[in-house]
């Protein structure tokens, strides 16, 4: 019985089928990255049990720094700018501190690490794809209006200035999925942690605040996160479209 969600890799094996039908580039990516799923959520499983009886916080903030460590490298290994790691690491670090230190400070979430690090990952996860959603738009932006780009800076204007349109664009896009979620959870998405929390016998309305610190946690640190990307990156993105 317990094997039985083994069978649910028929719809990856069926998402490996379309995608290769399509010629859609994303099979060998998709493959890998599903079984790399399996076997980081099986160690997660055994790991949780020693990381959540970590007492000293010094223990419980090097594992989040080795979450954000590596968030980093996959960042910069995808996104392939100039001093890439270290821009991710700063953008994702600082954002997840930032929200971190302030929900601790608030007494929101207190310093025991089945507390932090939960929610840390959550953070760091959001602010990895914040960084790459940032990025992308970036160079989409930049490659669609560099004539104007390039003519603003013949103009005396400053490539942040000339990029400022392009920044702009790039910190709302990446946060359309946050805002999303604001307008949807409760009525067509509904949320895990809510589910868990009320399968685990808390009352609606502890389950429900919960989220709530959740999604507007996740908030606050996607405008960070895009915020610093954005001023981070600017001007690492002009070289990839260029001629």
């Amino acid at each position: 019985m317990e094997y039985n969600f083994l069978a649910s890799y028929l719809l990856v094996l069926a998402a490996l089928w379309y995608a290769k039908k399509e010629s859609l580039g994303i099979e060998k990516t998709l493959f890998t990255n599903s079984l790399l799923a399996f076997f980081q959520l099986l160690l997660l499983g055994f790991a949780l049990g020693y990381i959540f009886k970590l007492q000293k916080l010094w223990q419980i903030a090097l594992v989040i720094l080795l979450m954000s460590l590596y968030g980093s490298w996959l960042a910069s290994r995808r996104t392939k700018i100039k001093n890439g790691f270290f821009k991710a690491f700063f953008a994702i670090g600082v954002s997840a501190i930032a929200v971190l230190t302030t929900l601790v400070i608030m007494g929101i979430i207190d310093t025991k690490a089945n507390h932090l690090v939960p929610i840390a990952g959550m953070i760091l996860g959001n602010s990895l794809n914040i960084y790459m959603q940032v990025l992308e738009r970036l160079k989409s932006e930049a490659k669609n209006t560099k004539e104007v780009i390039e003519g603003m800076t013949a103009l005396g204007a400053t490539l942040k200035e000339a990029m400022r349109n392009a920044m702009r664009h790039s910190v709302k896009a990446a946060m359309i999925p946050t805002i999303n979620s604001l307008q949807t959870v409760g009525v067509i998405h509904i949320p895990g942690v809510t589910v868990g929390m009320l399968l685990a016998g808390a009352s609606p309305l502890q389950a429900v605040s919960y989220q709530l610190v959740i999604l507007y946690m996740l908030v606050a640190v996607s405008v960070v996160c895009a915020a610093i990307t954005a001023s981070l990156c600017y001007s690492s993105v002009l070289p990839l479209v260029s001629d």
